[in-house]
C-alpha cells in the first residue's frame, strides 16, 4: 500500500490514460452529485411542508359549539350550546395525562383606546398557557400568569401590530389601555408567525374578561395541545372521545354534527405524514437508483479498463509478477480514482445546495441540505463498489496465462 514505486506507477498510468481516468471518475462524481442534490431538494420540500404547521401548535385540538339540529333527551332542536368553566375543567380532567397545554378562551371584539389613538381589536380571554398554544414569541415584558388569573388582574398582553397602531413611541410595558371602558395595564408584547392578523390580538386573563361580562363563566372555545409523543392515530381517537363525552355532558345527540365541533389537527397531520413519507420514499428511490447507476457505471468502466490492460497484465506475468500484485495494483488505482472523483462530486453537490439556498422557496423548497452522515455513507458505498468492481475483472485477468494475454487484441 505504501510502496513508492507502485504509487508512481499508478499516477503514471493515470496521466497516460486521461480519457479512461476521466470516464471512470465522471461516473463516480456524477452519481454522488445527483444523489446529494436530489436528497437536498427532498429535504427542502419536507422543511417547507413542516414550516406550514408552525403557525400554531401542531398538536392542536380546538373545540367550538353551535346549535343543535336534532331533538335529543327530551330537549328541542335548535338549542344554542354554550361552554363554561366547568365544561373546560371536565374536558381537561377526563384525561389529564394526554394534555400538554390547554386554555379556555372567551373571544370578543372591543374598542381599545390609548391617548388619541383608538381601534377595534379582537380580545382573547385565556389562561397562562395560551402563548404555547398560539406559538407566540415574547418581544417585551411577560405573558399572563396564573396569579393574574386567580386575582382577576386588569392586565393585557398585546401583539406587535397593536403596539404599532396605538402606542407609537416609547416602551409599551406599563402603559394603560382603555378596553371597553376599563383600564388595563400592558404587561407584554408578542410576535406571531401567523402574521399581522394574529399580531392584532390582545390577550387578557379569562377570569377578568368574564368578570367584565357581568360575572359570566361562559367561554367561547377550548384549545388543547395534546401530548406530542402521541401518534396521530392515538390523537385522533382522543379527539373523538372528547367529542363523545362533551356531547353526553351537554345532552346532544351523537349524530348531531352542528352542535359541537372538534377540530383535530392530528387528522391533517396523519395525511401530512403520509405525504412526507411518500416524498421521502420517492427521493430515496431515485437517490438509490442514482447510486446503483453509478455502481453499474463503475463496473462497466473497470471491465473496460482491465480488458484494455490485458496485454500489460500478460507482460507483467511474463516477467514474474504474481497475480496478487497485479490485482492489488489495479484495485489501488481504482480506489484512488474513486476517492478523488468522490470528493469532487461531494464538493460540487454541497456547493450546488449552498448556491440554491432559499432561492426555490416559492416552489416550496426551503433550506435544501443533506446530512454529512448520509453523504459519508453514499461515498463509502461507491468506494466499496469501485473496489469490488475492480477486483472481479482484475482477478479473472490475473488468472490468464501470459501467452494468451499477449495474444489478446
Amino acid at each position: 500500500m505504501f510502496d513508492l514505486d507502485r504509487w508512481q506507477e499508478i499516477f503514471s498510468s493515470i496521466r497516460s490514460n486521461i480519457l479512461r481516468t476521466v470516464l471512470s471518475g465522471f461516473t463516480v462524481a456524477l452519481g454522488l452529485y445527483i444523489f446529494i442534490v436530489l436528497f437536498g431538494i427532498g429535504n427542502g420540500l419536507q422543511n417547507a411542508f413542516q414550516e406550514g404547521f408552525t403557525r400554531d401548535a401542531q398538536n392542536l385540538i380546538s373545540i367550538f359549539t353551535g346549535r343543535t339540529n336534532i331533538a335529543y333527551g327530551g330537549l328541542q332542536a335548535n338549542r344554542e350550546i354554550t361552554l363554561n368553566n366547568a365544561d373546560y375543567e371536565a374536558i381537561i380532567g377526563s384525561r389529564p395525562d394526554k394534555v400538554q397545554y390547554s386554555t379556555p378562551r372567551y373571544s370578543t371584539n372591543f374598542l381599545v383606546k390609548y391617548g388619541k389613538e383608538s381601534g377595534n381589536y379582537q380580545i382573547s380571554g385565556a389562561n397562562d398557557e395560551e402563548s404555547f398554544i398560539e406559538n407566540r414569541k415574547l418581544v417585551n415584558g411577560r405573558f399572563i400568569s396564573k396569579r393574574d388569573i386567580a386575582n382577576n388582574q386588569y392586565v393585557a398582553v398585546i401583539g406587535r401590530m397593536v403596539q404599532r397602531d396605538l402606542i407609537k413611541n416609547g416602551d409599551p410595558v406599563g402603559k394603560e389601555l382603555e378596553i371597553n371602558g376599563s383600564i388595563f395595564k400592558v404587561i407584554g408584547v408578542f410576535a406571531d408567525d401567523g402574521g399581522d392578523w394574529d399580531e392584532r390580538m390582545i390577550s387578557l386573563p379569562v377570569s377578568t374578561l368574564q368578570q367584565i361580562k357581568k360575572g359570566s363563566d361562559t367561554i367561547s372555545s377550548v384549545y388543547i395541545a395534546y401530548d406530542e409523543n402521541m401518534k396521530p392515530e392515538q390523537a385522533i381517537e382522543y379527539g373523538k372521545n372528547l367529542e363523545k363525552e362533551l356531547k353526553a355532558r351537554k345532552k346532544v345527540s351523537p349524530d348531531d354534527e352542528n352542535a359541537i365541533f372538534v377540530n383535530n389537527r392530528a387528522e391533517g397531520l396523519k395525511d401530512s405524514f403520509t405525504f412526507l413519507f411518500v416524498i421521502t420514499m420517492i427521493v430515496g428511490f431515485i437517490g438509490m437508483g442514482t447510486l446503483l447507476a453509478g455502481i453499474i457505471g463503475i463496473s462497466n468502466i473497470m471491465v473496460y479498463i482491465v480488458k484494455e490492460r490485458t496485454k500489460e497484465i500478460g507482460v507483467r506475468k511474463a516477467i514474474g509478477a504474481k497475480p496478487r500484485s497485479i490485482v492489488g495494483l489495479i484495485m489501488q488505482e481504482s480506489i484512488v480514482i474513486t476517492v478523488i472523483s468522490g470528493f469532487i462530486g461531494v464538493g460540487i453537490g454541497v456547493l450546488t445546495l449552498e448556491l440554491i439556498d432559499d432561492s426555490l422557496e416559492k416552489y416550496f423548497i426551503k433550506d435544501p441540505s443533506v446530512g454529512w452522515g448520509l453523504i459519508f455513507a453514499a461515498f463509502i458505498c461507491l468506494v466499496i463498489s469501485g473496489l469490488i468492481a475492480g477486483f472481479i475483472p482484475a482477478y479473472r485477468a490475473s488468472k490468464i496465462r501470459p501467452i494468451e494475454a499477449l495474444r489478446t487484441e
